[in-house]
């Protein structure tokens, strides 16, 4: 495979938004529904994976932060405070798990009612499952039911979230000009930096704002009611895309078509458990920068939450700028290419986890805003970056797969395993359990040249 910045798939005419179509009969039913509808552009496109991703991503870590300001005091409080940190990541991790079954169920209602009423349950699923968050009981009120309950809407969570996949980041991959696909690659990145500022901003604001009574009764649900609104706008804008006819005539013709996953997986496993452990590195340093600091700094610092949550949304303003220069580099390096300096530097990073986090209020600064860099850069060419390597029958199922997968490998238990080995054995292992990280998308790297991954 070269290295060079040519790579990508070649786009046959007509490319996103244009004009010229097959002379067909279906070509000339297109171009009446492009009358009816108007053409899909790419920057339309690109505004719908941003704002699908930002709000799944503003859920996401509204949950993350909860579990590490909130429910160990509202959900365990017969446990320390270190137990029930490490009680609330472990059903963090549930959506997860869940994520992978909610994709392969979702996957068969499209293909049985089709994408709009898909897309519409999974988003009616996910509001409703965050919204049912913030009008839990607490412990003290409910007693294990509460627990449970918390549990069953996580799972909800995941489902839903495995469940949203609209091939939209697919289809702007597919259709980058030549030479530009590390450019669309990092737009729907965007979305986690921009997530985590609204999540930790109204968190740093309630908590800063409100008496600890307060914000453990009611503060807390707020970020979650806010969650149900997102997902309402984001659920009309991602529907206004999904709905045009244009839009089907572009996946169609793309083959973004869900499969059977069972088949899929027999006969394109390696391509997916290579995609998986490719984003490695970058998944788990994205809850070591983000998740796991925080819990640290809540159980061990004497520094204000709310002050460390404005170093955090710092740090994601930088991690925006280093997506958007990872876009332009792999177009002139190569994604691989890029993907694999990246592990190299966070291997590199690794080392200095003890040191900086052990270093008082600069170190851990110095930790978070430079690992929020590297984490841009690194993030904003790690989602698809093997999907290409899939036959177009298998594409639109085998990126939502290798997405749910390299999540659950990667980042579904790094807020556990790294504040369970730091409290007990010491901060070098986050160094060891980042380094493994890196390592893994290395040697992943190196399968995808076997396998001849095109950038």
């Amino acid at each position: 495979m070269s290295s060079s910045h040519t790579h990508g798939e070649k786009v046959p005419a007509p490319l996103l938004g244009g004009t010229s179509h097959r002379n067909t009969g279906a070509g000339d039913s297109v171009l009446a529904a492009s009358k009816d509808h108007g053409s899909v552009a790419p920057g339309e496109i690109a505004i719908g994976v941003v704002i699908g991703r930002a709000s799944e991503y503003f859920d996401f870590f509204v949950y993350a932060i909860a579990s590490v300001l909130v429910f160990p005091a509202v959900f365990f409080p017969f446990e320390a405070r270190l137990e029930g940190t490490l009680h609330a990541f472990v059903i963090f991790s549930f959506a997860f798990l869940a994520r992978p079954f909610g994709t392969i169920g979702f996957m068969a209602i499209q293909r049985r009612l089709g994408r709009e009423a898909k897309l519409t349950i999974a988003l009616l699923v996910l509001g409703v499952s965050t919204a049912g968050i913030a009008f839990l009981p607490s412990y003290s009120s409910l007693g294990t039911a509460a627990i449970v309950l918390l549990s069953l809407l996580r799972i909800g969570q995941g489902v839903a979230l495995g469940g949203s996949w609209d091939g939209l980041p697919s289809l702007l991959a597919l259709n980058a000009p030549q030479g530009r696909r590390g450019w669309y690659a990092m737009l729907g990145q965007l979305g986690a930096p921009l997530g985590f500022v609204i999540a930790a901003g109204l968190f740093a604001y309630l908590s800063a704002n409100l008496s600890a009574e307060d914000f453990l009764d009611w503060g807390w649900r707020y970020p979650f009611y806010v969650a149900f609104a997102i997902n309402v706008v984001a659920l009309f804008a991602r529907l206004r895309l999904v709905a045009t006819k244009e839009y089907a005539r572009l996946l169609d013709e793309r083959e973004l078509e869900p499969t059977n996953s069972l088949e899929m997986v027999r006969s394109q496993w390696r391509i997916l458990v290579t995609g998986a452990l490719a984003a490695l590195a970058s998944y788990a340093l994205f809850h070591i920068v983000t998740v796991f600091p925080l819990s640290w700094i809540s159980l061990y610092s004497g520094r204000s939450v709310s002050d460390f949550l404005v170093i955090q949304i710092a740090g994601a303003a930088l991690a925006a700028v280093g997506i958007v220069a990872s876009g332009w580099i792999a177009d002139r390096v190569g994604r691989r290419t890029t993907l694999g300096a990246l592990a190299v530097m966070i291997a590199v990073f690794s080392g200095f986890v003890p040191t900086l986090m052990g270093g008082g209020d600069v170190g851990q600064n110095v930790f978070i805003l430079l690992g929020f860099v590297l984490l841009g850069l690194s993030y904003g060419q790690a989602a698809g970056a093997v999907t290409s390597n899939f036959p177009s029958k298998y594409r639109y199922t085998g990126a939502a797969l290798t997405s749910d997968l390299a999540w659950l490998v990667g980042a579904g238990f790094a807020p556990l395993v790294a504040l369970g080995l730091s409290a007990h054995f010491g901060l070098a292992y986050v160094s060891v359990y980042l380094l493994s990280g890196a390592a893994a998308t290395l040697a992943a790297l190196s399968l995808n040249r076997a396998l001849e991954i095109r950038d």
